[in-house]
């Protein structure tokens, strides 16, 4: 289907020219060909090897190829493992560091179980699997690897259908559906079937399922160091469709398959870890209070569910990831604009290592960040500055040291835009953490055109990081202002509360006043301010041009427009209601529409844009195209992008479709821009 809106746009959305073009000193679209990112490094368990996926931006394909690489910590010496046809993710080493697992579409089929032998170099095919493998997890003595695959199911049927006589061509017969959960952002409509664990030899075979039945086994797959139990975590309840954010921790006994137990509080509990000597479990959760966020904590119990309790109950940030080995208990947060990795004693004392994380998510700067360590204590993390996106470094003896130049040529030739931190300061005196991205040739006393771009979530965090959009906006000669209002993560549950049972609402003076800041401080023109923002801050941008008249033009991407239709038709329809709305639409309407920015639409005046992926099911297409139609009958200049088989996350655009999104912005702030 071709979409009509670039035609009434009126824009000039050309396709970049490569070949006869002389390269532009500034990151510009054409950038994203060829820009790598390291994700997932895993270090070998002696510390003295690291194997990462290496995600690049294929021109020819206009996809992210993966592969897998290997590098040597001391000399720091890469070495490529599995490249070529196909996807390559997921590396895990064995407990002697003589094996690496693997995922891998190099046969030409689906995702299949792989192991490489690293003295000989050689690799096989380990099994012919039912499902895509997710979560490997090799067994204590290496003999065994534990997966999860998702395993179909038979649908629902209603009524006995018709067969058609021989040679006729019906068409096809209904699709039925029944669960809570049918469609997933990024996933599409859903196969009836649920995730299952299996085991296979580490040398190939035939698997064995060890869970079954009409419930999902899954999250991440940890074995006891007796080999005899598999912990996961996962809802078994009657009633798991509709529980909202419970899960609890299971043991599964590798012999009979038997599955206990071993939490059972209303609240999630989940990423269990089992101590080296198998006597203890670390786990995050918490108590569910029937808010739209609660931070993570951290828990201990004995291996068979007694004596849970919480240590470091004073550490007031969101703990999102695990891991215990023989040198201690580690756990990832998010901290002020950055990730970071701290070790954590049982009597509660948080230690930061000297590290400080960056995520994969490239196109805009999200904290966050990716590691995991040796048996020694070595760290092997995702680093990165707000001049490169994510390489791969090591933290040893204190020390941390890059390892990887990703994109050090590529870029080494670019004049790139600078980030500058803000001062902030919201009315009641809190502070709103800020940066503006200021193009390269800047000059101080000469403000800019300035685009105000608003994060998503709205649980989740900016910070000074890599931001492929930015660049491309100050090679267009926009500043960018971003923030971290209320609501965000990273300063504690008290921030993040400033938006508890009111979002969107509290929010708008807030980024006010970063837009004021930005001005009285000499970056951004009053004249030509534009604003932006994603998911989150789609929904803040349709928000702020239905409160103010300030902003030249917006661009409203993947919002949600109405909370009506948000709660009951998101993919996660089970959670919004309960947790952020408090209450469904037919007990609570009118706050549901005081919450809504299609309840300002009369008051509209700024040209708007929409955009949106084809297959979003977080924040459905309909939500944009409701503020579109809107928009149209108010007689308010406006347009709708559709992003064909995009779904809620910019990198589920190619690389070809992120510089097209870029361009419809630009494009549509350069129209309304005083020249």
């Amino acid at each position: 289907m071709r979409y009509a809106c670039f035609a009434a746009l009126g824009l000039a959305l050309a396709a970049p020219a490569y070949a006869q073009d002389a390269p532009s000193p500034a990151f510009t679209a054409e950038d994203l060909f060829g820009l790598s990112v390291a994700a997932d490094p895993q270090i070998s368990p002696d510390g003295k090897r690291i194997a990462y996926v290496r995600r690049t931006n294929d021109i020819m394909t206009d996809a992210a190829v993966s592969s897998i690489w290997m590098i040597d910590v001391a000399s720091g010496a890469e070495t490529p493992l599995v490249t070529g046809e196909g996807s390559h993710s997921s590396p895990r080493w064995s407990p002697g560091g003589d094996r690496l697992a693997y995922v891998s579409t190099q046969s030409g089929g689906g995702p299949e179980l792989h192991v490489r032998w690293m003295a000989s170099g050689q690799s096989a095919n380990i099994t012919a699997l039912p499902g895509a493998p997710q979560s490997l997890a090799w067994s204590p003595d290496g003999k065994r690897i534990a997966y999860s695959a998702d395993i179909p199911s038979e649908p629902l049927k209603l009524g006995s259908p018709l067969s058609p006589p021989e040679g006729a061509k019906w068409k096809p017969g209904p699709q039925i559906i029944d669960r809570v959960t049918y469609r997933y952002d990024g996933a599409g409509y859903l196969t009836p079937g649920f995730t299952q664990v299996f085991l296979v030899d580490a040398v190939g075979g035939a698997p064995r399922q060890l869970t079954h039945g009409d419930r999902n086994h899954g999250g991440g797959l940890e074995w006891t160091p007796d080999g005899r139990t598999i912990l996961i975590s996962g809802n078994r309840d009657e009633d798991w469709e509709l529980s909202g954010v419970d899960s609890e921790v299971y043991a599964i006994d590798v012999t009979s398959g038997a599955i206990t137990a071993l939490t059972d509080r209303d609240g999630p509990d989940a990423n269990p870890q089992v101590s080296p000597d198998g006597r203890q479990i670390a786990y995050l959760g918490y108590d569910d209070q029937a808010m739209a966020y609660v931070q993570n904590g951290i828990y201990v119990m004995d291996r068979d569910g007694s004596n849970k309790r919480r240590i470091a109950s004073g550490f007031d940030r969101d703990v999102t990831s695990l891991e215990w080995n023989a040198a201690g208990l580690f756990a990832g947060y998010e901290d002020e604009g950055t990730y970071k990795v701290a070790k954590v004693s049982l009597g509660g004392s948080v230690s930061p290592l000297g590290a400080e994380l960056v995520d994969t998510y490239y196109t805009r700067p999200y904290a966050g960040g990716q590691w995991s360590v040796s048996d020694g204590g070595v760290l092997a993390y995702t680093s990165g500055s707000t001049l490169r996106p994510s390489d791969v470094s090591v933290l040893r003896s204190g020390k941390a040291t890059r390892l990887t130049s990703l994109n050090d040529l590529k870029l080494s030739g670019k004049r790139l835009a600078q980030v500058r931190e803000l001062q902030v300061t919201a009315a009641d005196g809190t502070k709103i953490p800020s940066w503006i991205v200021l193009p390269a040739d800047w000059q101080e006393g000469k403000p800019l055109p300035m685009i105000l771009e608003i994060h998503g979530g709205p649980y989740a965090g900016y910070g000074p990081s890599f931001s492929s959009d930015y660049q491309i906006y100050a090679s267009a000669g926009y500043a960018t202002l971003y923030t971290n209002p209320g609501g965000s993560t990273g300063y504690g549950q008290a921030f993040a509360d400033r938006i508890e049972g009111n979002y969107p609402i509290s929010n708008h003076d807030e980024l006010m006043a970063a837009v004021d800041a930005a001005v009285a401080a000499g970056y951004a023109d009053a004249d030509n301010l534009f604003v932006t923002g994603g998911s989150g801050g789609g929904i803040l941008t349709a928000w702020i041009v239905g409160k103010t008249d300030r902003f030249a033009a917006a661009a409203s991407y993947k919002p949600v427009i109405n909370w009506t239709n948000m709660a009951l038709m998101s993919d996660g329809y089970a959670f919004f209601g309960k947790y952020w709305m408090k209450g469904q639409p037919w007990e609570r309407p009118e706050d549901y529409w005081r919450r809504s920015p299609l309840a300002n639409a009369a008051n509209i005046k700024t040209p708007t844009l929409m955009l949106v992926g084809e297959e979003d099911y977080r924040t459905p297409r309909s939500e944009a195209e409701q503020f579109y139609g809107a928009l149209k009958v108010l007689g308010v200049d406006t347009a709708l992008v559709v992003m064909p088989g995009a779904s809620h996350s910019d990198l589920t655009m190619s690389p070809s479709q992120q510089a097209a999104k870029g361009a419809a912005v630009i494009a549509w702030f350069d129209k309304y821009k005083d020249k």
